[in-house]
């Protein structure tokens, strides 16, 4: 397919009509989460003169302050995709449970789950924010909605992607069949695919993580650092550049764009938490999104795809990124499990 000038919409009915790759309500979903998408970017690129920088007074679910976008942007997004008829119910990061599509509104097949604003310490900074949602059929049976129906394996994903609202506000998508990226146009008013078939290179030079977390880590996410910072004089032979922007949505999106690693690893100042990042809003639709490019994604034990929630707001260890240095991170965890 060729980049030039096909919209989003374009590219969803192509996929639609291809094998049937797929329903028609799917399609009709992401269009409006995409819609729901450029509003919220609307409301970044404001900034001060919008009004809507700096906390909100309030905490989520996970005891973090909110910002005035955070709430925002989950409203736009509850908003734009309630009444459709595509959504059973909704999960967000920013809500305690779950959000039923109510009963004046059709009864979809799918289930909805975001991050409304990934990224919000670099809100008041002007820095990279983004968007991650990622999609699931529901289980089989005429049924209520409860929570236990979004507790799916990421390997059940049937859509994910994030939009970054950056220099461009960029949608990254995927639908199973690899990963595209759209820019929007705001002359136009669409999203138009600039890169098709996204691929990350298998070995990388640059690795992201929060470095002033080191002595917290365990070992063999140390030994893996300790041997990037060696450089060429050590068992790598090799010089690493370090990048970390403090917003995975950003920190991703350099490494579809170029390669690399990133790590949210475990620590010890929480050991009874398995890591920082949230397995359904952050992990699965980013580890789906990497791996469809060709990369790798696990937690230091196992691919996180494969993870069986266990609570709407999970936590989880991340790498992911370049195939061959994560399968390398692996290798060192399973190292140390063995002696």
């Amino acid at each position: 397919m060729s980049s030039s000038r096909i919209s989003l919409t374009r590219y969803l009915v192509e996929q639609q009509r291809h094998d049937q790759r797929i329903p028609a309500q799917l399609r009709l979903l992401l269009e409006v989460v995409a819609r729901a998408c450029k509003h919220i970017s609307h409301a970044v690129n404001k900034g001060a003169l919008g009004g809507v920088l700096g906390t909100a007074e309030s905490e989520n679910v996970q005891g973090e302050v909110q910002k005035k976008l955070d709430i925002i942007a989950n409203e736009v997004l509850i908003e734009a995709n309630e009444w459709g008829g595509h959504l059973a119910a909704m999960a967000s990061e920013e809500m305690d449970t779950i959000h039923i599509v109510p009963n004046r509104y059709p009864k979809g097949e799918y289930l909805l789950m975001f991050d409304p604003l990934d990224g919000s310490s670099n809100i008041d900074v002007n820095v990279s924010i983004g968007t991650i949602f990622s999609v699931f059929k529901m289980p089989e049976g005429d049924r209520g909605v409860e929570e236990q129906d979004f507790l799916q394996p990421g390997t059940k994903q049937v859509a994910a992607g994030y939009c970054i609202y950056g220099p461009q506000t960029t949608l990254v998508l995927t639908v199973g069949d690899g990963v595209a990226m759209f820019t929007l146009d705001r002359e136009m008013g669409s999203f138009v695919l600039t890169q098709d078939d996204v691929r990350i290179p298998e070995d990388t030079k640059e690795f992201a993580v929060n470095m002033s977390n080191m002595r917290h880590w365990d070992e063999p996410v140390k030994r893996y650092v300790d041997e990037c910072l060696q450089g060429k004089e050590g068992v790598r032979g090799k010089d690493f550049n370090m990048r970390w922007i403090a917003s995975m949505v950003a920190d991703v999106h350099r490494i579809l764009t170029r390669g690399g690693v990133f790590m949210y690893p475990w620590d010890k100042r929480e050991p009874e938490k398995a890591g920082k990042l949230r397995l359904l809003y952050e992990a699965n639709p980013m580890s789906w999104l990497i791996e469809q490019a060709g990369g790798a994604a696990h937690n230091g034990q196992q691919r996180i795809l494969d993870i069986a929630p266990t609570g709407l707001h999970q936590r989880v260890s991340v790498i992911l990124g370049s195939k061959n240095e994560v399968d390398r991170i692996l290798q060192y965890h399973q190292e140390a499990a063995q002696s």
